[in-house]
């Protein structure tokens, strides 16, 4: 019997709100899954991690972390997703590296979520060969993998402690900048790239376009070109690092894709609340909801309940703490336990 386990980053809603929300979900099938489980399990999560839950839950889920829950809890992710856009990093130290738009916000800045940064090629390109010299010119090499995602190889960053864009996302920057006795040195090359960007033509084109300018870069998920993920992974609606830590037949997947898959163990990844969760824009959050409900939670209900699955793990998840939900074919025979939403007030 298969497997599965689907990650819903930021299902789980702010516990002040959750109770309003759940009554304005229409979503049966989930409340299904969430009540009649044979196994669940919440925990909280150490935002000292500097990375969200549903990452280091992701990360240790594919055998590159340690679990979300101990000390070394991290999103070591750069050597996998290169490798997912076809680079392949033998030796060294990478980390992913994020074209952003950063603004002053009173007295602090702020990162915009990458999501609404629209990047052409084209743009990405050009930003990406004004900096490129840069790097070099302190001895580490800079890839490039799509307009949003690109690669540093730094051997002697290692120590670098990073916080992954979307834990940074919408907060005071200044709490989540890289630590560690590399800190200056990445410090000093961002701000380089930053004033060679401030006034770069696709900057000055971008603002006449009514465009936010790509204003700076984001380093995160660094680890050594060995990291090999040990699980199938399938994603949809997610950024395209994410995306690459899948198989490319795997991404984008469907709930019938998903089942029709021969591996008796896979994971899921399901992005599509994050940003909505990001920018607190609950009715949006409501309507992906209503969607999930009848593209994946409402199939993978009737799958369990045939016995196309022998076992389905929901994690759902938000800044501050993870839950997981499991159920089989039996614990869906508990008619005593009624269907409810309840458990997304965990």
């Amino acid at each position: 019997m298969k497997q599965l386990t689907v990650a819903l980053p930021f299902a789980l809603p702010p516990p002040e709100l959750a109770a309003d929300l759940q009554r304005a979900l229409q979503t049966p099938a989930l409340a299904a899954l969430l009540s009649r489980t044979c196994q669940q399990q919440f925990s909280p999560f150490d935002n000292a991690t500097r990375v969200l839950p549903h990452e280091a839950w992701l990360a240790h889920a594919l055998g590159l972390a340690p679990a979300p829950d101990s000390a070394g809890a991290a999103a070591p992710f750069a050597p996998t997703v290169m490798r997912g856009f076809g680079q392949a990093p033998e030796s060294g130290h990478w980390l992913l590296v994020h074209p952003v738009h950063v603004q002053i916000a009173r007295n602090h800045l702020l990162m915009g979520d990458q999501r609404q940064l629209p990047l052409d090629e084209a743009d990405a390109r050009a930003l990406f060969d004004a900096a490129q010299p840069y790097f070099d010119e302190i001895g580490k090499t800079l890839l490039y993998g799509d307009a949003h995602t690109w690669f540093v190889r730094a051997d002697d960053w290692t120590g670098l402690r990073t916080a992954s864009p979307d834990a940074a996302t919408g907060q005071n920057l200044t709490a989540w900048m890289p630590e560690g006795e590399q800190a200056r040195a990445s410090r000093k090359l961002q701000n380089e790239v930053q004033m060679l960007w401030h006034e770069h033509p696709v900057n000055v084109a971008r603002q006449a376009r009514g465009l936010a300018p790509v204003n700076s870069f984001w380093l995160w998920g660094g680890a050594g070109a060995a990291a090999q993920p040990a699980a199938p992974l399938f994603t949809a609606d997610v950024p395209a690092w994410l995306a690459a830590l899948a198989a490319p037949g795997r991404r984008a997947a469907g709930a019938e894709a998903v089942l029709g898959q021969p591996d008796e163990r896979a994971v899921v990844a399901l992005g599509g609340l994050v940003g909505a969760g990001l920018a607190a824009d609950w009715s949006n959050w409501l309507l992906h909801m209503q969607r999930l409900e009848q593209e994946w939670f409402a199939p993978l209900l009737a799958a369990l309940k045939g016995g196309r699955l022998g076992r389905l793990t929901l994690v759902l998840s938000n800044r501050d703490a993870y839950a997981e939900f499991s159920s089989s074919k039996n614990a869906q025979r508990k008619f005593w336990r009624p269907h409810t939403l309840n458990k997304l007030s965990t």
